[in-house]
């Protein structure tokens, strides 16, 4: 059991079809003690269920990054149940509707600094305020994707969003190595989650990364939730401060493979349509 004698805390669970989701059920399959946070009452209802399948139903907590005194509760809550813990899961990200469709020109300050606050600051401030309660060999871990590296038709905020959550992790990394605690993201390809449904055209992006990614497939939450246990384990001891993919090998790809027939001509070239 990898995980066995570790504690810690995820936030950002929606549903059982979520990133987070799967990094917890790896994390608990390996021995893992997780305590979990939910945004409001609405998504209570849909964390309870998930707290309890993991065993963990007397650690489930109320925590809206954006409300500071809430990140501090947290950490009076954990401390109180779980005293030390040994990682932390940010699975957090929003930005308004505005930002993630028409021209990127037009998004507003207030929706920009919404994006940036939810989706980058909050690593820092939960980070920050759960420092005193991180073991020696702890780990935090957060959840990006390529659009923060590369452009992605309608992710438009979100895509900037990602970029600053990148490095910020690395420079988080830097700062708390001195602490032992490492600070990595992945970046998953395209999964069908709550937070994808907001996403114009999210059925083209699985259609083309399924295409064209060196696997021919689109990556699963267990599959990422195997990488993000990885991660948070000892296994990783001496990883920090990576962006490490999680896209059935997409990121590699500078143009789509196709093959080409017996005139030079491409035979096999997905255009977005199903046959």
């Amino acid at each position: 059991m990898i995980m066995k004698g570790k504690k810690g805390v995820i936030l950002g669970v929606a549903n059982n079809k979520s990133i987070a989701y799967g990094i917890a059920k790896a994390c608990a399959e390996q021995g893992a003690e997780i305590a979990f946070t939910y945004l409001n009452d609405s998504l209570k209802k849909r964390v309870e269920p998930i707290a309890s399948e993991f065993g963990s139903a007397d650690y489930v907590y109320p925590c809206d990054v954006s409300k500071p005194e809430e990140i501090k509760a947290l950490k009076e809550s954990i401390e109180k149940d779980m005293g030390q813990i040994d990682f932390i899961v940010h699975s957090i990200a929003f930005a308004p509707k505005e930002g993630l469709s028409g021209r990127f020109m037009d998004v507003s300050k207030e929706a920009f600094d919404i994006a940036m606050d939810i989706s980058v600051y909050s690593l820092i401030e939960v980070t920050r305020e759960l420092k005193p309660l991180l073991s020696d060999k702890s780990s935090v871990l957060t959840l990006s994707y390529y659009g923060g590296v590369k452009y992605i038709p309608n992710y438009n905020l979100m895509g900037v969003a990602k970029a600053a959550l990148e490095m910020t992790t690395k420079y988080l990394a830097e700062d708390l190595g001195q602490d032992g605690i490492r600070v990595n993201a992945i970046s998953a390809g395209p999964i069908k989650t709550l937070a994808a449904a907001g996403i114009g055209d999210f059925r083209f992006m699985l259609k083309w990364n399924e295409a064209h990614s060196p696997l021919k497939k689109n990556v699963t939450t267990d599959e990422v939730g195997n990488s993000g246990m990885y991660l948070l384990s000892d296994l990783s001891s001496a990883v920090t401060g990576e962006i490490h993919y999680v896209d059935c090998g997409y990121n590699i790809m500078g143009m789509p493979a196709v093959e080409f027939d017996e005139k030079g001509k491409p035979s096999i070239a997905w255009n977005g349509t199903d046959k």
